[in-house]
């Protein structure tokens, strides 16, 4: 857990423009409610407002900072359905489960566009589509199938491909084939996000306590969390901690893994619309993803590369930097103003985990769709709990299968075939 507090979050472009929020106390003594979330992200946060709007008591434990997590590090694009395209979900679990799990999908964006509206949350939000480039001339194939199939089956009518001449129009970067399109999606501040969700669950009565990192839990009879000061008895946990798990339920540890992302953000542009034309958020099709969009300052957001070791790079910005140019050579004088990284967590089918464990609910591995997916985890885990687990079935119904090896072997097995992909990525 401590990995990703040597990233560079406080050097982060997020964390120089974040809205204000007042800091919670550590916890100290012992509490009881009838809801103890643990993890101060998107999905801890969205689960503690859902309990708490169906009238449980809810304590919220996080081990650092509220927001500090991969929900306030992350590149801030809001990209609608699963990691897993539509003909993939339909070969997977047959057309009637696949459009069911695209439903609600589509509903996680609904609800985190009705959590911005109706708490007021000031967090940029860009309703600007998202783009997927083709980094493969093959890929266009893929594009058009997925396409077809959203408007056919899934009744989504707001994917199209574009060809290699409208992506460079889109977007000023060479070497593309073309694009999928989807006009659904967008971007947000990441960092105001959460920390509007957290006064958001403030306001609902949720009591947060920061810097109270739970080191035991007892799931015998309900949920017990034991901190260095404190403990808190609940009737129902929650366990938010996505790719900062560690050993705290090693049953769910071995069936994700945590991943290191690496962004920069560069100096305000002079013409940030030349470079992204309708400013919306942008990745491409390679296997280890690059992705970018711009600030609501003109800055260019750019995350990507890979790094199958555990050490973060000694210099953030030039790593990170190498992966920039690659994508606009016109960047390689441009100032970088702020670096930074952070754990994601994935799983070896991209889908999350998502079930429980007595009384103890979880959510993790979103495998990079983890800003819309979490609204909708909150969602389900408190309809679980107060008695109504059909959605929650359908959820857990799509757990991954655990990692190689378990969670001891998982990292150097993974590391493997990352580097497999990643050649045919260059090749």
């Amino acid at each position: 857990m401590s990995f990703n507090s040597g990233l560079g979050m406080e050097r982060s472009y997020y964390v120089a423009t974040a809205n204000p929020f007042a800091p919670a106390s550590r916890l100290v003594g012992e509490l009881s409610a009838d809801v103890v979330v643990i993890g101060g992200g998107y999905t801890g946060l969205h689960s503690a407002l859902n309990a708490a709007g169906r009238g449980y008591s809810v304590i919220l434990l996080e081990a650092g900072r509220i927001g500090w997590g991969a929900s306030g590090r992350n590149g801030g694009q809001m990209i609608p359905g699963w990691r897993k395209g539509a003909g993939e979900l339909i070969s997977r679990y047959g057309q009637a489960q696949a459009k069911l799990l695209f439903g609600m999908a589509l509903e996680a964006r609904d609800l985190t566009l009705a959590r911005i509206e109706q708490h007021g949350i000031v967090c940029d939000y860009r309703a600007s589509g998202h783009l997927t480039l083709a980094a493969k001339g093959t890929d266009i194939a893929w594009m058009r199938e997925e396409a077809e199939t959203l408007a056919r089956v899934m009744d989504y009518p707001h994917a199209r491909v574009l060809s290699a001449e409208e992506a460079r129009a889109e977007v000023d970067a060479a070497g593309f084939h073309g694009a999928l399109v989807d006009s659904g999606g967008g971007h947000l501040h990441p960092l105001n996000y959460a920390l509007g969700l957290a006064d958001a669950a403030r306001s609902a009565g949720v009591m947060l306590h920061e810097e109270s990192r739970v080191l035991r839990l007892e799931t015998e009879r309900g949920v017990v969390a034991h901190t260095e000061n404190g403990v808190v008895r609940a009737r129902y946990g929650v366990l938010a901690c996505d790719a900062l798990l560690g050993d705290l339920e090693p049953r769910s540890a071995a069936r994700i893994m945590p991943v290191a992302n690496y962004l920069v953000a560069t100096e305000p542009l002079a013409d940030p619309r030349a470079l992204i034309a309708n400013d919306r958020a942008v990745s491409d099709s390679r296997f280890v993803v690059n992705y970018f969009r711009l600030s609501a300052d003109g800055r260019l957001i750019f995350g990507g590369g890979e790094r199958y070791t555990p050490a973060p790079p000694a210099d953030i910005a030039a790593f990170a930097r190498r992966h920039m140019v690659n994508f606009f050579p016109q960047f390689a004088d441009a100032r970088i103003d702020h670096a930074w990284g952070g754990l994601v967590s994935i799983s070896m089918t991209r889908l999350p985990h998502i079930g429980r464990v007595g009384d103890l609910f979880y959510a993790h591995g979103y495998s990079g769709q983890g800003v819309l997916l979490p609204a909708l985890a909150g969602k389900v885990l408190a309809e679980a709990m107060s008695g109504t687990a059909e959605r929650f079935d359908v959820l857990a119904g799509i757990a991954p299968p655990e990692f190689p090896g378990g969670a001891m072997l998982r990292s150097p097995l993974h590391v493997l075939g990352m580097i497999w992909y990643a050649l045919r990525d260059r090749l």
